[in-house]
């Protein structure tokens, strides 16, 4: 069955006639003559609508399948479909904050002839949507790159080329850092008078340490010809032992800190060897930031950088802090500041404030919840009913047994609070302990030396600093930062900034849309890029926009992409 097509001469012209008709043998003849079964009419006044209607009504007598096979040209084959919607609003976003701009200017020699950057440019791209949408090892990531995902400019790669992008990035991460941090600012109108600031630990599955070089106060690797033994200069491995914040002391590890604005953007990443003291770094951090020229700062970091030393330093220039300080350390400043009488102040459902006057030069805020204060009690109660159990009968043992009990409670920080000896050896649970945790329970202790921020804001302030965490755990959870597939230092500082530029996207989206990264995510994906190959050639045509990804598009004011992204004509 065909349509079949005749014509007429009259006085305005040659006319064509549609009809549909399929072939009989006639056997006086002894051929096929066709027969005409229906007929549409002229062909220039064709009823297009009523033909779909038709070719619908007759596909619902056909499975799914054969009607795909039969409205598609016999001669049109669709070899492939791959995710199109994550890249194309990543690459729209690195567009706009013009980081390929910056690439293709930092580094660059003052003299001579310029490089050609575009090729490292689109492979580093690669990599950073590699890391926001399927993170991988760099060997995995040129995989993917090169048969997974369509990337505008980027047909495919080969790990050495990414390594090779990798090794140019770390030689240039300080500029273009900077670079990318005034782009975002202008951008995004960020305010960054609160700067919050926090390390983190990342740990390798190694059996022994990287051997120790020498390394400045920065901790970066020194020449042989510079190395010395001055008091600032110190030998480390960067993959070495350290105070793991994943509980992994027995492995090697490196300390990664991060600056964030209130809004949770991520403006700039360092990296240090695994033995690296939380209360040296901040010092650094904010020379690093000084020389970015911002206006005044308000630095909200835990209570790890909490020494006098980081405190004066902080205050230095028109900068101030807000700090979070250890109600258990028994301090003359904890101390008074916990018995100051005065009532409390809430400002929200689950925070309650008040602020308490123990110093001329700083501010002291107590914030209390509610919330965690019963938690807190109820984690003592299970603890000391746990503690009563252990030492129940102990009376009856021999010194020598008691000590055994003794030393296994010491093992357990939770449990041994609460322990007392006495005199005689005799193990009690301390109740002037339990008294004293009491008071303590939902409370934190906050100094600041801002004079002019409320205590609303301070205690908002510093509460924020969860944006950090959050940050963190982005990092572990979704970007996968671990495991890191490198042995050399420069390329693992390299991996942790393409991790900060893939985070640095993904909370752009999240802050424009409202939404989730993960759940963007899946919508973008969904968005697929098919290839059609014919005799007349080759094309790649985007499937049909859905309702929530165009709104996701126009919340992010990236504009639809086009149904047809690749057209390649037949060689002949």
């Amino acid at each position: 069955m065909y349509v079949k097509t005749t014509k007429r001469e009259n006085k305005s012209g040659t006319v064509r006639y549609l009809h549909l008709a399929h072939n009989e043998w006639d056997p006086i003849k002894g051929r096929a003559v066709p027969k005409v079964l229906f007929t549409f009419g002229r062909e220039d006044e064709l009823d297009r609508e009523a033909v779909r209607r038709l070719v619908a009504s007759l596909s619902r007598l056909l499975e799914p399948g054969e009607t795909l096979a039969a409205t598609t040209a016999a001669d049109l084959e669709f070899t492939s479909s791959v995710p199109f919607g994550g890249t194309y609003v990543l690459d729209h976003l690195w567009q706009r904050l013009k980081i390929d701009q910056i690439v293709g200017r930092v580094g660059q020699p003052k003299r001579g002839r310029r490089r050609n950057m575009t090729t490292t440019e689109r492979v580093l791209f690669g990599l950073v949507a590699n890391r926001a949408l399927a993170p991988s090892s760099k060997l995995a990531a040129a995989d993917w790159i090169t048969h997974d995902v369509h990337i505008d400019g980027l047909p495919g790669t080969d790990d050495d080329t990414c390594y090779r992008a990798m090794d140019w990035l770390h030689e240039v991460k300080d500029d273009l850092e900077k670079q990318v941090f005034d782009e975002v600012a202008n951008l995004l109108n960020l305010e960054v008078d609160l700067l919050f600031f926090d390390t983190t630990s990342t740990y390798f599955e190694l059996g022994h340490a990287d051997e120790p070089v020498a390394r400045d106060d920065h901790g970066e690797p020194m020449p042989e010809h510079e190395a010395g033994d001055g008091p600032d200069r110190q030998a480390a491995g960067f993959r070495t032992y350290g105070n793991s914040k994943d509980s992994r002391d027995d492995l090697p590890q490196i300390v990664i800190g991060m600056a964030v604005t209130r809004d949770g953007i991520p403006v700039r990443c360092w990296c240090w060897p695994g033995n690296a003291s939380d209360q040296k770094l901040i010092r650094q951090v904010k020379d690093d930031m000084r020389d970015w020229t911002l206006s005044k700062i308000v630095w909200v970091t835990d209570r790890g950088f909490s020494s006098a030393q980081n405190r004066r330093y902080l205050r230095q220039g028109d900068h101030s802090y807000i700090i979070g300080e250890k109600l258990r350390s028994g301090s003359d400043e904890v101390k008074a500041a916990l018995s100051r009488q005065g009532r409390y102040t809430e400002i929200s459902g689950n925070m309650r404030i008040k602020e308490v006057r123990i110093s001329d030069s700083e501010r002291f805020v107590i914030c209390h919840n509610p919330e965690a204060a019963q938690r807190d009690a109820h984690l003592r109660e299970q603890m000391v009913t746990q503690l009563t159990d252990l030492i129940d009968g102990s009376d009856a043992l021999s010194e020598f047994k008691r000590g055994e009990l003794r030393g296994k409670i010491a093992a357990k920080p939770g449990l041994n609070r609460y322990l007392r000896t006495t005199p005689a050896g005799k193990l009690r649970v301390d109740t002037a302990k339990i008294k004293t945790e009491e008071n303590l329970d939902g409370k934190y202790l906050l100094r600041c030396s801002d004079p002019h921020l409320s205590a609303e804001e301070i205690a908002l302030g510093y509460k924020q600093l969860l944006e950090v965490e959050r940050g963190w755990r982005d990092m572990k959870q979704i970007i996968d930062l671990r495991p890191v597939y490198h042995r050399l230092e420069e390329r693992i500082r390299a991996h942790v900034i393409l991790c900060w530029l893939a985070l640095l996207l993904m909370r752009i989206i999240e802050t424009t849309t409202g939404g989730t990264w993960p759940a963007c995510r899946r919508e973008l994906e969904r968005l697929h890029l098919g290839t059609f190959t014919g005799p007349a050639g080759l094309f790649r045509q985007v499937t049909a926009l859905t309702k929530p990804q165009q709104d996701l598009l126009a919340k992010l004011a990236v504009p639809a992409p086009k149904q047809v992204i690749d057209l390649q004509p037949a060689t002949r």
